[in-house]
């Protein structure tokens, strides 16, 4: 009769299984009132349970309190649910904080997550920059006050966190909103940004709306300078001017062409391997800028700057920048036809170039 009972309820449970979706909640449902935990039959059909899910994502009853919180699937997050013992070991294979600060719907796990013991130290990079090179410029005028003062604490408690991308989030306007720009303040007063110190210039990471800032004229007074900003840095965002141009953010744009002319016509490369780059064949790529009216203002606005359409490029030195426009049959070649018609001594070259700008 047991063996019978065994196999009656085996099967009762398999069906569950496969007509609830191989969920737990119908294995349980199944077993209630037919075997205990330690009885053989339990044991089968833990294991064919095991089988028939194989593969699916652990369920969260199952997680600890900073897996479950760090788990979209899981639902919000339930304040005063971390335990100190799970931050010391999350069984993450990346650390809570970085998980948390990087990925903006999982913010509301920062301020319980820093209370209860965690520490930046223990991520690999720091959570601002991982932060920074995901969203340059995050949504921090959206978040809670405590998520303002967590991230406002890893940038002051995390010496990493002074980097080229993490400077250009927080001097970004979302940033200023939330007053997180007062963190760069605080660096610049404690010393952290003196020149010599750092391996970037604190002027190219700024974002393009903080070249007239307080910050950056105190950068200058202590030395720093447009012209030594240009060339190689550590950092995954764009250079300040690059990213002026390809923003057409014109008051920053104005800062940099005043302090250093020569931008119009030749900008040196911010990686090793590369050749310098002319911003007026940048701009008529449309990966870098898309809105043609966008190009043609771009292409005035540096043309009035002293930018000269039949230089030669870099990468192919028998072709110009109005040839360029030409061969790539770009719609707006006709305004260098036009500074042609104002300068005949020049000549245009129109050969294929061997790569994209």
């Amino acid at each position: 009769m047991n063996v019978l009972r065994q196999i009656a309820f085996i099967g009762s449970a398999v069906a569950s299984l496969l007509l609830g979706g191989c969920s737990t909640a119908g294995l349980l449902l199944s077993a209630v009132g037919v075997a205990s935990d330690n009885s053989v039959s339990w044991e089968i059909v833990k294991h064919l349970h095991g089988k028939l899910t194989e593969g699916d994502p652990v369920p969260c009853m199952q997680l600890n309190s900073v897996q479950r919180a760090l788990n979209a699937r899981c639902g919000e997050f339930v304040a005063g649910s971390l335990k100190a013992e799970d931050i010391r070991v999350s069984g993450l294979q990346e650390c809570p904080l970085a998980v948390a600060v990087r990925d903006p719907q999982f913010w509301p796990v920062v301020p319980e997550l820093i209370a209860k013991g965690a520490q930046p130290e223990r991520c690999a990079t720091s959570p601002l920059i991982e932060l920074a090179q995901r969203e340059p410029c995050p949504a921090f005028n959206t978040a809670s006050p405590a998520v303002i003062e967590s991230m406002r604490w890893l940038a002051l408690a995390d010496a990493r966190a002074i980097h080229h991308d993490s400077l250009r989030m927080l001097s970004c306007p979302h940033a200023r909103t939330a007053g997180l720009a007062t963190v760069l303040d605080t660096w610049q007063r404690q010393g952290d940004l003196n020149i010599g110190l750092l391996a970037f210039s604190p002027l190219d990471a700024l974002h393009p709306d903080y070249l007239e800032s307080p910050l950056s004229q105190k950068l200058e007074a202590g030395g720093y300078s447009a012209r030594a900003a240009l060339g190689s840095y550590p950092g995954s965002l764009a250079p300040g001017f690059e990213e002026a141009l390809r923003s057409s953010h014109w008051v920053a744009l104005e800062w940099w062409l005043k302090r250093v002319p020569e931008l119009a016509n030749r900008v040196p490369p911010s990686r090793g391997g590369q050749v310098p780059w002319v911003p007026l064949a940048r701009v008529l790529v449309p990966s870098f800028m898309p809105d043609t009216n966008a190009q043609e203002e771009m292409i005035n606005f540096l043309l009035a700057h002293g930018a000269d359409p039949w230089q030669r490029l870099p990468f192919q030195q028998n072709q110009t920048v109005a040839g360029y426009a030409k061969w790539m049959q770009s719609p707006h070649a006709a305004l260098f036809e036009l500074d042609l018609a104002n300068r005949p001594e020049r000549m245009v070259f129109i050969t294929r170039p061997s790569t994209a700008q």
